[in-house]
């Protein structure tokens, strides 16, 4: 898989469950006509980069399953079906195997305990190079089972930092969105060292996010294809800074979406086939 790619084939999943925001930790309550909205129009944004959009089920009693990237991740050789560290998410595992199997997707692995990973903490540097975040929702475990699944890949860890603590989820890409093969942007100052060493050695242009803009999930964007890029409406220090990158940048209001649940386009998707 490339993560940067003409996107081809997305699923993504209704919100649903809005009556349980505090117990998932959302930072508002969100108004349910609006959040339905504010996914359509997302919905169409994806279909005017030319993706197919295969729409899931809504689970109900989950606020949090609108973020479908994190129950899997998919490879080459098919989905990994993962455990997520968040202990209310791990039912949304079955219903995306469902999901999966629907889609044509086959499931090529799945982790069990003690593994956990979240598809937040992983990220294709290339074909077949897997990066992934060892923190509050992945643990080495988890890792360590991504590269029993996939031999063929490269599964490359790195620790991420502690920050504001397990009350508030900080994936690995909280901090790094791919926008080219040669391009990413990222919020450097809780960068792992090694991660930023790494893509000054293959030569990864990084733009980088203010301070100002981090907590406003500047750092979280979807790449449609090369050097296009779907963003969440504000943050314009840092879209002006990827635009002089050369990235074309599309943004979708999400203040009940994105905003109240912490989790930005990346999050709202599940790639299923890039060009």
């Amino acid at each position: 898989m490339n993560m940067t790619g003409q996107l081809q084939r997305v699923l993504v999943r209704p919100p649903a469950g809005l009556e349980r925001w505090r117990e998932y930790g959302w930072r508002g309550k969100p108004d349910a006509e609006r959040i339905a909205a504010e996914h359509e129009a997302f919905r169409r944004e994806l279909e005017a980069a030319g993706a197919e959009v295969v729409v899931a089920d809504p689970i109900e009693g989950n606020p949090d399953a609108v973020y479908v990237y994190d129950p899997a991740i998919v490879a080459a050789r098919g989905a990994v079906l993962l455990r997520p560290g968040k202990e209310g998410r791990r039912e949304e595992v079955d219903a995306m195997a469902g999901d999966l199997d629907r889609a044509g997707i086959p499931v090529a692995a799945r982790l069990e305990p003690p593994a956990l990973a979240e598809g937040g903490d992983t990220l294709w540097l290339d074909e077949r190079t897997l990066l992934v975040g060892i923190g509050y929702r992945t643990n080495l475990a988890g890792a360590e089972a991504l590269a029993r699944a996939l031999p063929e890949i490269n599964v490359l860890t790195f620790d991420l930092p502690h920050h504001h603590g397990q009350s508030e989820v900080l994936h690995l890409m909280s901090l790094i969105s791919p926008l080219d093969a040669d391009l990413a942007l990222v919020y450097l100052p809780l960068m792992p060292t090694r991660l930023v060493e790494l893509l000054h050695e293959r030569g990864i242009e990084l733009v980088e996010v203010p301070d100002e803009e981090f907590d406003s999930m500047g750092s979280n964007v979807l790449a449609l294809a090369p050097r296009v890029a779907l963003a969440l409406e504000g943050n314009p220090v840092t879209r002006q800074r990827m635009e002089a990158a050369g990235v074309e940048v599309r943004t979708y209001r999400g203040e009940e979406l994105s905003r109240k649940g912490d989790g930005g386009p990346t999050c709202l998707t599940r790639p299923l086939l890039r060009a």
